[in-house]
């Protein structure tokens, strides 16, 4: 699972870290903590326009839902795709042969499970460094995208953080990343980056406050990516 996530860089350093500006650059501010229950915009290069950086409503609308978006938002969590399952899928298939996307970030939470019920850890590459999560998106009107961040099985070190249902999102290798948003690829070329395309560098991860959690509290704040 990954539904929290943090990207405190500035506009310009994004910009200049992937050589392309933001289609609406006045809408960008950079935050600390997001969760994605709350449906925020993800900031992502799409295979269609890879020239620009897309605000995208986090949690992708299946174009069965686009009728009733609220409603399909009631009956369907679509902020995390299962990258084994994505090619078999009526909601995620197609965006996964056509509306593929880089998710921009420096950063995501998970949670890690002891007796004493869940405890946040801040998971981030070292100096917080910018990445992308492999995401799929659809259009759904004009000024309007939508997306999800692929997850898969978590490896050795996210099995430790992760540890009950032993997920972690799909983070690229930026060696991937040109290829993900290729228009050319086939389901095969597009299984073998769901498969062997995690980033080769190594995470880092600390706990961080159990306020991520809670409602009724502002956590987009430098503070909630502090150890404790």
């Amino acid at each position: 699972m990954c539904y929290e996530t943090s990207l405190t860089k500035t506009q310009k350093v994004i910009e200049n870290h992937f050589k392309v500006p933001m289609k609406i650059p006045d809408l960008f501010q950079p935050y600390y903590h997001q969760s994605g229950f709350s449906n925020p915009y993800l900031y992502v290069i799409p295979q269609e326009d890879p020239s620009q950086i897309y605000p995208m409503e986090w949690g992708l609308i299946a174009p069965f839902g686009e009728r009733d978006i609220q409603g399909f938002r009631k009956k369907y969590n679509t902020l995390n795709a299962k990258s084994e399952t994505v090619l078999d899928s009526r909601m995620y298939q197609k965006p996964t042969l056509e509306g593929r996307c880089l998710i921009i970030a420096d950063g995501f939470f998970e949670p890690h499970h002891d007796k004493e019920g869940a405890q946040p850890y801040y998971c981030y590459l070292e100096n917080r460094q910018l990445f992308t999560f492999a995401g799929i998106y659809t259009q759904v009107d004009d000024d309007y995208w939508s997306a999800s961040i692929l997850t898969t099985s978590a490896n050795p070190f996210f099995e430790k953080i992760h540890n009950k249902k032993k997920r972690m999102p799909l983070v690229l290798d930026p060696s991937m990343e040109g290829n993900w948003i290729d228009n050319h690829l086939n389901e095969s070329q597009i299984k073998e980056i769901l498969n062997d395309g995690f980033i080769e560098k190594e995470f880092d991860a600390h706990p961080v406050s159990k306020d991520l959690y809670k409602r009724g509290i502002n956590t987009n704040e430098p503070r909630i990516l502090e150890r404790v």
